[in-house]
């Protein structure tokens, strides 16, 4: 069965996010649902999951659908295992009731029940639920000695990852998950992959990982024109598509445009003269030519362009040298030596936990190391985008994003900072927001505003796309590749450290961290 949606409609305010959209998602197929932050692609999705209520039309989803929930909290104080088989509704109901049942006096009535609650956990094979649970645990990197724990007694981003298998529990008809690799590492995205490709029913996916939706996707549904466009294949050909067309729609107003005035020329010379008729035929093409305004796209591409270094730094920019830092009980990082050289691009990859923003905490001096030395070269200066936005940015500060800039730097221009701004999307009065009031990606695009108004040779970002949608990671990507100093980036998304990295810093599970000169594709080969 489809999803389908029927005119549906959302307004806040008298701001519209989406009108009168009647759009269907078929089984077989793969969805991406695409759109610029503030689109409304989450609002979209949650009025499908039925969590938020549209302001008209009517939603049709089949009677399975997995959600990606995102509420660990209330899944707290539950075993691991529960939180998975819970993605299968009717089994976990039936589970649960015959449970209270047999702690009941065993009537003849009770026994029927449980009889026909038997029946139902065998319908659901509910006598192999754990262990297909367990597998699913297993596959997004979900240790089996933390199965039989409770959520609050792992790590957040394992419980991030329990609930993307509650989500993709019991062969749900169909599938919406908003954000899925937001908590994954490198081979847990890989699984996934895996897994959604080999999906058989309906799967709308939201996700800022442009690899991902590339490798996942076979449609996108991006939000645009206050609608819904259904676009054959994945991400990168919507792209091309939507701009071919858009592109042939702008050619067709430029030549209705020359014939217009070419028709215009004809009946200023003969509107006086013996041509009556003719002018009369005239200006009725004028009028059946005259082009209707091309719509403007949703899409907007940030400008990442950092500073061309005013002073380059010396040949080894900064040197680590027996470096160690634990935390508690054991060290994430062991007796590291590693140097970084003038224009090295550094892809810093790995798994969840083993050390990665240790590592540029202490590159940036956020933190110091518990052995060894971390020495910079000659006249290197650092520019720091932490992963936790609150250690430059804080909530609490009164300041617009345009004074948080002014003060980032000494003797700048207003036209300076409007340009910068301007280039990150702060157009207008959007300049002046308060910063307390800007999203996760507003503040992200702020800082690397600041970036690009502020004398640096050497740049250590930590996981900077967490928040930034696809127009702009690709932007931040072409930015990197570009620089013309040094640096070093954290981040799970594939398709930026593609774009800039020439080498690979690689956080084994065994504890080691490997250097690879080349790129993340030839990393990748490498291993094979």
């Amino acid at each position: 069965m489809s999803i389908v949606l029927d005119k549906i409609s959302k307004h806040f305010g008298s701001r519209i996010l989406f009108q009168d959209v009647s759009v269907a998602f078929n089984p077989g197929n793969r969805y991406g649902l695409t759109g610029p932050n503030g689109a409304g692609k989450s609002t979209l999705l949650k009025i499908m999951m039925g969590q938020v209520e549209q302001t008209g039309g009517a939603v049709s989803l089949p009677e399975r659908v997995g959600i990606l929930k995102q509420d660990i909290e209330s899944f707290r104080n539950m075993r691991v295992l529960d939180v998975a088989i819970m993605g299968n509704s009717r089994l976990w109901e039936a589970l649960q009731e015959r449970d209270r049942l047999y702690e009941q006096e065993i009537t003849d009535a009770v026994g029927m029940r449980l009889g026909e609650l038997e029946e139902v956990i065998a319908d659901e094979e509910g006598y192999s639920a754990e262990a297909s649970a367990e597998a699913l645990l297993v596959g997004a990197g979900i240790p089996v000695e933390s199965h039989e724990l409770k959520m609050g007694e792992i790590p957040s981003d394992q419980q991030f990852r329990a609930l993307l298998c509650q989500s993709l529990f019991g062969e749900p008809q169909a599938l919406l998950l908003d954000e899925p690799t937001n908590h994954l590492d490198l081979s847990s995205i890989g699984w996934l992959e895996r897994l959604l490709h080999d999906y058989k029913g309906t799967l709308i996916v939201v996700s800022h990982d442009r690899h991902f939706l590339n490798a996942v996707t076979t449609h996108i549904a991006d939000i645009d024109y206050d609608t819904v466009i259904i676009y054959p294949g994945n991400y990168d050909q919507m792209l091309l598509t939507k701009t071919s067309v858009g592109e042939s729609e702008a050619a067709e107003i430029r030549s209705k445009e020359k014939k217009i005035a070419q028709l215009k020329e004809f009946v200023s010379k003969f509107s006086a003269g013996t041509r009556a008729s003719q002018v009369q035929s005239r200006l009725r093409e004028i009028e059946r030519l005259q082009p209707q305004e091309l719509k403007k796209s949703n899409i907007q591409r940030p400008y990442i362009r950092f500073p061309r270094p005013s002073k380059p730094s010396g040949k080894v920019v900064c040197k680590l040298k027996g470096v160690s830092k634990g935390y508690g009980e054991g060290d994430v990082i062991r007796d590291l030596t590693f140097h970084i050289h003038q224009g090295d691009k550094v892809g810093v990859i790995g798994n969840n936990g083993l050390g990665k923003s240790t590592l540029i905490k202490m590159i940036a001096g956020a933190l110091e190391p518990d052995q060894g030395e971390i020495e910079y070269g000659h006249q290197v200066m650092k520019s720091y985008f932490p992963q936790n936005h609150v250690d430059l940015i804080s909530k609490e500060d009164k300041h617009t994003a345009f004074d948080w800039l002014r003060e980032k730097k000494e003797g700048l221009y207003d036209q300076d900072i409007r340009s910068a701004l301007g280039k990150m999307l702060f157009g207008g009065e959007d300049a002046f927001k308060p910063i307390a009031t800007l999203s996760g990606g507003e503040t992200a695009r702020l800082i690397l505003s600041g970036m690009m108004l502020e004398e640096h040779n050497f740049i250590v970002l930590d996981e900077p796309n967490n928040h930034l949608d696809l127009e702009a990671v690709s932007a931040l990507g072409w930015g990197l590749e570009d620089y013309k100093g040094t640096a070093i980036i954290v981040s799970h998304d594939r398709d930026l450290i593609d774009h800039f990295a020439t080498k690979i810093l690689a956080f084994n599970e065994d504890g080691t961290i490997e250097p690879f000169n080349g790129t993340l594709e030839d990393y990748f080969k490498a291993k094979q």
